[in-house]
């Protein structure tokens, strides 16, 4: 794609991003649940006030004011959270977001240059690399959780025509954004067991 058409559709992503986050946000506030066409109405609105300049010395875009604050979205981020927004959509597994959370904590202090090791140089089109994604893929479609295997393939897709900025396939794969709500689910479930754990031996325990 030209550089043009890459910049359009990275608002485009951005503003629906932004839609879905602002949906998201309603429905946690609607005691009764926001009905599925409705969502997608306001989306629509949304990702049109975000898309397009509004003018009160703005010259840009919302989306390019978001963009510009955190950067593209993997597809893997963005699938993940436009997803969510679906009537029947399967949640993400704890070992998924487990996953991503130790690779993270692994990925960024080496790709930021703590050591000469640098597997983000693996994304420039490593096999190894690229097979590494693909079993990963093939583990999420046997512990049933087919969105992930859609996502993946949808993001490896993504890289070979190269649809973003980047031609880096870990660009498409993980974001700071992305590792930041892994590592919070993370810590978030772990929190809840051991408050299930504690609960349990208080209710149970002799006495």
């Amino acid at each position: 794609m030209t550089n043009n058409l890459m910049q359009i559709v990275a608002l485009v992503e951005m503003s629906i991003t932004c839609s879905v986050l602002l949906a998201l946000l309603l429905q946690a506030f609607s005691r009764n649940g926001i009905p599925f066409s409705i969502k997608a109405l306001l989306i629509l609105v949304f990702a049109n006030l975000f898309f397009w300049p509004l003018g009160m010395s703005m010259e840009l875009p919302l989306a390019a004011y978001v963009r510009g604050v955190i950067g593209d979205l993997s597809i893997v981020s963005a699938l993940l959270l436009w997803s969510s927004l679906l009537p029947k959509h399967q949640a993400t597994p704890a070992p998924v977001k487990w996953s991503i959370a130790v690779l993270a904590i692994v990925f960024y202090p080496f790709a930021l240059g703590v050591s000469m090791f640098d597997p983000y140089a693996w994304g420039y089109g490593s096999i190894a690399f690229l097979i590494s994604v693909l079993i990963f893929a093939l583990i999420c479609g046997l512990a049933g959780w087919t969105k992930g295997v859609w996502i993946i393939g949808i993001a490896i897709i993504a890289w070979s025509v190269r649809w973003h900025e980047s031609s880096n396939l870990w660009d498409y794969l993980l974001d700071p954004v992305l590792a930041i709500w892994a590592l919070f689910a993370t810590w978030n479930g772990m929190r809840k067991q051991r408050k299930e754990k504690a609960q349990s031996g208080y209710l149970f325990r002799p006495g």
